[in-house]
């Protein structure tokens, strides 16, 4: 009876602040709409989302919830502005989103994930790269690459890519005008020659995890050709990208070398594409500092994270800050929370939670759990 009467006092206490829009779509979204949450189709995220790009602790707190409810906030509004404002016939624009521990970068990168995949683009989605070079489980496949001497092969990891990259992109891949522009022989008995679709080489990665990684090489180039041909616009999202440019990785030779991350053929193919030397497309990537190693954490600014390789290879490009709450949106959040019985209490606890959190979107989360 307690706990009933404790559910209809927050409910009636959301209420009384707006924090939802019924707006779906994140091409009509603008700042009318900061601050407010809007819900993502359960089949559509599935399609996105199914193998990483929501960080795991939401995709947790989804399941409690029963819906994937994404809040907007200006970075987003600001970098779908920039694209919508971009000339496709030039070079690539790079956007480097940035900011402190838990305060949304990955979450707004979701938010123009579902934007690329409702305008049409074709998504080339890194969900996290220190999952390829940094958690690494103890028995991680590795091999020496066949085709690029003294470098290695992560094979299942680029095949669980390319199945990634595969789902995101289910609908435009059956689009047979996607063809590829060169033969590519990958033994004596298995090729693809040119002309086939760009599905049939994304398969052949996946099937044959031995040429994986040579797949994904290939697939970058065609990408790029298809890109600067019009055929299709291409939409990069790669989270954590300086983990690219830590000085070492946690992966071993056999010798028990550590190996270096541009010793890894994947690091290449995707830097490849991070480059602005192709056009139609969009780059946005995130530096953060859970990518690098705990002695390299001192600041969340793009020059310190990305080193100097990193910033240089990205030069020109244009920074996004991914900032704390503002009190509007502490409030939406502290509303949507309170609706789905994640946060209960009197009104008063929202400022001790203001002050402890410091506005920060995943302190904030974390504090509301046990309450």
């Amino acid at each position: 009876m307690i706990s009933r009467s404790w559910r209809n006092l927050c409910r009636r206490y959301s209420q009384t602040v707006t924090f939802r829009t019924t707006e779906s779509s994140p091409s009509q979204h603008n700042e009318k709409q900061i601050g407010l949450f809007y819900s993502v189709n359960h089949d559509l995220c599935k399609q996105l989302f199914a193998y990483g790009g929501l960080p795991k602790s939401f995709a947790k707190q989804t399941k409690t919830f029963t819906e994937t409810a994404i809040m907007v906030r200006q970075p987003a509004l600001d970098l779908i502005d920039c694209i919508k404002a971009s000339d496709f016939n030039k070079p690539v624009i790079r956007y480097v989103m940035y900011g402190e521990k838990g305060s949304g970068k990955s979450l707004t990168l979701a938010h123009l994930l579902h934007y690329a995949y409702e305008e049409g683009y074709l998504i080339v989605h890194v969900p996290w790269v220190s999952e390829f070079l940094r958690r690494v489980p103890r028995h991680k496949e590795m091999s020496n690459s066949q085709t690029r001497e003294g470098f290695v092969d992560l094979p299942l990891d680029v095949a669980a890519w390319l199945l990634h990259f595969k789902t995101q992109n289910q609908v435009l891949l059956k689009n047979t005008e996607l063809k590829i522009s060169r033969d590519y022989v990958w033994s004596k008995r298995e090729s693809t020659v040119a002309g086939s679709p760009l599905s049939q080489l994304v398969e052949h990665g996946i099937n044959r995890v031995k040429y994986a990684c040579d797949v994904l090489d290939a697939l970058v180039y065609e990408i790029k050709q298809l890109s600067n041909s019009k055929q299709c616009k291409t939409f990069v999202a790669i989270d954590g990208f300086n983990g690219f440019f830590c000085p070492l990785t946690r992966l071993h030779t056999p010798t028990k070398k550590k190996v270096k991350p541009e010793e890894v053929t994947l690091t290449g193919s995707f830097l490849e594409l991070a480059k602005n030397d192709w056009s139609n497309g969009v780059v946005v990537v995130t530096a953060d500092q859970l990518a690098l190693p705990d002695d390299h954490q001192d600041s969340y600014l793009p020059r310190y994270l990305l080193y100097k390789k990193g910033f240089e290879l990205l030069d020109p490009f244009v920074p996004i800050e991914v900032g704390r709450y503002t009190d509007k949106e502490f409030l939406s959040c502290a509303s949507y929370y309170r609706d789905r019985l994640w946060l209960r209490g009197p009104p008063e606890i929202e400022t001790e939670l203001k002050f402890t959190s410091a506005c920060n979107p995943y302190k904030f989360m974390e504090q509301c759990a046990p309450l």
